[in-house]
Formats: C-alpha cells, sequence, structure tokens
C-alpha cells in the first residue's frame, strides 16, 4: 500500500546533509513495513535489527557505542555486510535500549556515510526518563500517523476519484454528484476501519468489518498492555481512566476536556502526568484554545483549556463498540456522537498535514472548531457532522478577525461563497 512517507524517505537518502533518522509514532501505524519497503526498493540489502524480538541485542551497546565497534558485531549479527551508501541500517523497538539510541550522535559524528533509521513507538516515554540520554541536534526526527483519507482511497483503487477531487478543492468546483456520493460513502467506511495499515489492508481484501473490529481491539488491548509496561506504577490506572474517558468526553456537546469527568473529584494534578503519557505514546493529541488570534498562535494558548482527540478513527468507534452499519448509515442514535467524531476525523487529517491545530471560542460562546495557519495566513476551520449551513459561530469570528477566507468542512460539495471555501468531509486531506 502508498505511504506518503516514502517521499519524505526518498528525498532524505539523497540529502548531503543527512543525519541519523528517528521515526516515530503509535503502535500499529506501520513504521516498521514503511521503512523495510524503502530499504527494500532503495538499497542493496537492509540490515535489520529488533530490541524487542532479540533482547540480547543489548548486550553489543553496553560496552561501547562508537560506530567502529559497532558496525563488525553487527554485520555479524545480520549475516551480512554493513557497506556504506548501500545498506540501510535499522533499528526497530529501539525504545528498549537507550545505548542504542544514544549511539546515533557517534554515527552521526563519525560515520555519517552510514544510512541508518531507528523506529520506536513510545520513544516520547522513553525520552522523559532520567538516565535517557537523547542525541539532540545530531537525528532528523520523523513521526509517522496512521493512514489518512487518500492513502486510504488509494489503497481502495479510487486513485482516478482522488485525482478528481484534489482538482475540485483548487477549482472550488462541484464534484459531479455521483462522485460526491461515494466519495462520502468511503468517508463513512474510513470511520469504521480508521488508518491502521493492516486493518485497512484486510478491508481491502475482506470487506468483512467484524475480522477489522477483531483487529483493532487487539491493537487497543496492545495499547492498555504498554501502560502496565512503560508506565510508572502509580500512574497506570490514572492512565487507563483517562484513555477511556477521552472517547466518553467526545459525546458531549462541549468537548472541552475537564479531568472532574474522569473521577468525581478529578483535578489537573492528579491527571495531567496520564494525558502527558498518552500524548507522548502518540496515542492521542491536545488541541489547545487561543484567547486571541495572532501569530504565533502559540503564544495566546490557554494552557488550561484543550480539547483531547484520539490517533485513530476505527479505534475510536471500536473503543466506542459502535456498530459498523451504524456509522455507515449515520443513524439518528448516534447524534450525540457524531459532532465529536467528525472533529477527531479532521483533527487526524490536518495535524498528519503538518499543521498544529487550536480551537478558539469568544466571550459569548461562539466557537471555531480549528484555526490553522496555511500559506502563511490564520485560517479558522468550521466542522460540521451533515450539511448543515448554518455557521453562527464562524460569523462571529469573520466579522471580528477578518480572515482572508475561512473553510466550512461538511457534507455539502465543493464551493466557494462570502469568503467561505466550503470541503467536503473526505476532502479534508486536501488542506
Amino acid at each position: 500500500m502508498y505511504r506518503k512517507i516514502t517521499g519524505f524517505l526518498e528525498a532524505w537518502k539523497r540529502d548531503k546533509h543527512r543525519k541519523p533518522l528517528i521515526m516515530q509514532g503509535a503502535r500499529q501505524v506501520g513504521k516498521t513495513y514503511s521503512i523495510l519497503e524503502f530499504g527494500r526498493t532503495c538499497y542493496e540489502n537492509v540490515a535489520y535489527f529488533n530490541f524487542e524480538t532479540n533482547p540480547g541485542l543489548n548486550k553489543t551497546f553496553e560496552e561501547n557505542i562508537s560506530p567502529d565497534y559497532l558496525l563488525p558485531i553487527l554485520s555479524r549479527i545480520a549475516g551480512q555486510t554493513i557497506v556504506k551508501e548501500k545498506t540501510l541500517i535499522v533499528f526497530d523497538e529501539v525504545q528498549l535500549c537507550e545505548r542504542a539510541l544514544t549511539s546515533l550522535k557517534y554515527f552521526c559524528e563519525e560515520a555519517p556515510q552510514y544510512h541508518i533509521i531507528v523506529a520506536g513507538s513510545l520513544l516520547g516515554v522513553a525520552a522523559g526518563r532520567t538516565k535517557f540520554s537523547f542525541p539532540v541536534g545530531k537525528v532528523d526526527m520523523r513521526t509517522l500517523y496512521p493512514m489518512d483519507m487518500e492513502e486510504f482511497m488509494l489503497a481502495m483503487g479510487e486513485s482516478a476519484l482522488v485525482t478528481q477531487i484534489k482538482k475540485c478543492f483548487v477549482q472550488d468546483a462541484p464534484l459531479p454528484s455521483a462522485l460526491h456520493n461515494a466519495a462520502m460513502e468511503l468517508y463513512r467506511k474510513y470511520l469504521v476501519v480508521g488508518g491502521m495499515p493492516e486493518c485497512v489492508m484486510q478491508f481491502v481484501n475482506t470487506k468483512d468489518y467484524v475480522l477489522i473490529r477483531h483487529m483493532q481491539d487487539t491493537i487497543l488491548a496492545s495499547y492498555l498492555n504498554d501502560m502496565s509496561k512503560y508506565n510508572n506504577l502509580n500512574e497506570i490506572k490514572k492512565t487507563r481512566l483517562a484513555y477511556d474517558n477521552i472517547t466518553v468526553q467526545l459525546s458531549k456537546k462541549n468537548t472541552r476536556f475537564q479531568y472532574k469527568l474522569i473521577k468525581k473529584g478529578g483535578r489537573a494534578s492528579e491527571f495531567e502526568n496520564a494525558i502527558e503519557w498518552l500524548c507522548l505514546s502518540g496515542i492521542v493529541s491536545l488541541v489547545y484554545k487561543v484567547e486571541q488570534i495572532g501569530k504565533p498562535l502559540e503564544n495566546y494558548r490557554d494552557i488550561d483549556a484543550f480539547k483531547i482527540y484520539v490517533s485513530d478513527l476505527g479505534l475510536l468507534c471500536a473503543k466506542k463498540d459502535i456498530l459498523a452499519a451504524d456509522i455507515l448509515y449515520m443513524v439518528e442514535e448516534l447524534s450525540d456522537f457524531k459532532g465529536g467524531m467528525t472533529e477527531n476525523y479532521v483533527n487526524v487529517q490536518l495535524t498528519i498535514n503538518g499543521y498544529r491545530t487550536y480551537y478558539w471560542e469568544s466571550a459569548r460562546g461562539a466557537e471555531i472548531d480549528f484555526v490553522i495557519q496555511r500559506d502563511g495566513k490564520l485560517i479558522p476551520v468550521e466542522v460540521k457532522a451533515a450539511d448543515n449551513v448554518k455557521a453562527k459561530s464562524l460569523k462571529v469570528y469573520m466579522n471580528t478577525y477578518k480572515p482572508d477566507y475561512a473553510i466550512k468542512l461538511s457534507a455539502k460539495n465543493f464551493g466557494f461563497e462570502n469568503g467561505i471555501k466550503t470541503v467536503p468531509l473526505y476532502a479534508a486531506f486536501c488542506i
């Protein structure tokens, strides 16, 4: 399956100033597959080392972590000669060997001609350990996310439809109604399947939603296992409580996160470490409120007001135990959950595209779901789960801040009117 990360990896290989690359991201997003596929197609051979399946590897790094010492030993372990420029060296699950991560500093300084990529699911968590020596400034870094809507449609064999959607997005021209309806149906399928590559691949092959749900439940179980395995003993229960409650709060009309809803009398001081662990592991992301609109947006964020979204839509539906048919037909019983789920979907697409998202609220309660910096301009993004044309909050924002234009995502077709660029939900990846 095509992943956009491939283009980045190819550019990294060509870069004269290339450093060892750290690829991070939540479990099961396809880090290992993407790296090995890249290695297979762009190098003569790949020397792959997994610190989870081969814990004895740690001993190799205990005595000496200079490249001159490590390379002959690693060649022996891999059963092949590691050749500069021609071999891709891969360290997988590197969070289990702190010395291996530290060795990247010396590969950068002493052996830059060797191409090395390391992957880890909980590197953010690992880097917070007191003994951890992170090779700051000596590595390139990239986060891999689940597959976005475009990658999902390409996996489904819809490359012609993707091309047409991109064209209509640029031209603000409606997609023919038959294609629009087909794309909306694919969008609803994406909400159920999500972007975990293994789930997408199985769906492409089987179209079996029951099988997909089983795979999603397995991934969720591995997340819970990580919370126990890579967490402070005192924080395990709090982290699980917080994670369980995030999906509950997405069903509220006001999706601003509230600690008191995790448990009665809950406070930030009790749960902030648990929330930070979930963010560092890549399972969730925080979207802060901005108190006013100005550059840089980060300067105006309210650290006490934020929303939390999960990293994958399929896992969200699995966690809530929502039937595939209920999503595919958007049944009325989902009305309380639809808004939060759709916002979550849009945040995933914007995050994958590299945006740092914020939300805005007026003193009188008008709210804009997202504010992003696009092409140097601060753009409000309003999200509607259906084809609802009312956007009172958007009018308040536009009258207050006079943006160059606004984006409204809904079930409506492409268009542009009164300074508002209408974008169908399935085309969020174009933004």
